[in-house]
């Protein structure tokens, strides 16, 4: 295959993996934050504690954890189906990998939370905060080089989802290196295409370390 016919498969190979994963990124942040707190509260000395919340939302959580991503995949094609009306397609892939990336970033945002300073806690609650305003002036500012570099985390994994998904019939670059690299026998161009995939893994982990030593930078400076 020549470059010219390489070319715009892969130009549309990462615009279908791209919007599978920022959509699927922003989602698991809506819900995975929510959760992760939620499990920091309900905890054993939380400012929320309740062991049958903590419990059962942690078993969720550790189930969504343990499902293989293929498994998951193709469990969830009827819901899949029922939710968007297809199965395959970038659309559709956005269904599994949000279910999947959710309970991940969920534990990360958990540890993430858990590392701030309970004195800071105690501060807030003394100036009359609630548990609102713990959380949104203290837990998550706080915290936010720890959540911003789980982010970055979560959508390197969502990248390989993503490859996995395209094996399937997701589109996007995994769809093509399997499509056109290895059933068509076209070793190179599967190997562009894995190459395509670690340029971008490299420049979000770029992006996302960046972002982490400005706010880091930021919160000395502020200290």
């Amino acid at each position: 295959m020549s470059w010219n016919e390489m070319q715009p498969l892969l130009s549309q190979g990462c615009i279908d993996t791209l919007y599978m994963v920022l959509w699927s990124a922003l989602l698991a942040v809506v819900g995975g934050l929510p959760l992760g707190v939620l499990l920091v509260l309900t905890d054993k000395g939380g400012l929320l504690q309740n062991a049958a919340v903590n419990k059962v939302t942690g078993v969720v959580v550790n189930i969504g954890r343990s499902l293989p991503f293929i498994i998951l995949l193709v469990a969830l094609i009827p819901f899949t189906r029922l939710l968007v009306g297809t199965s395959i397609g970038p659309t559709a892939m956005i269904v599994p990998l949000v279910i999947g990336a959710v309970p991940f970033f969920a534990r990360l945002v958990e540890t993430a939370v858990r590392e701030v300073d309970h004195g800071l806690v105690e501060a807030v609650q003394a100036m009359g905060g609630g548990v609102p305003t713990v959380v949104l002036k203290a837990l998550l500012p706080q915290s936010l080089p720890s959540l911003v570099s789980g982010l970055t985390t979560t959508v390197i994994a969502l990248i390989g989802y993503s490859a996995m998904a395209g094996a399937v019939g997701g589109g996007g670059l995994g769809s093509i290196a399997v499509t056109y690299g290895y059933q068509r026998f076209e070793t190179d161009f599967m190997l562009i295409t894995v190459a395509v995939l670690i340029v971008i893994v490299t420049v979000v982990q770029l992006l996302g370390d960046g972002a982490v030593r400005l706010l880091a930078r930021r919160e000395r400076a502020s200290a």
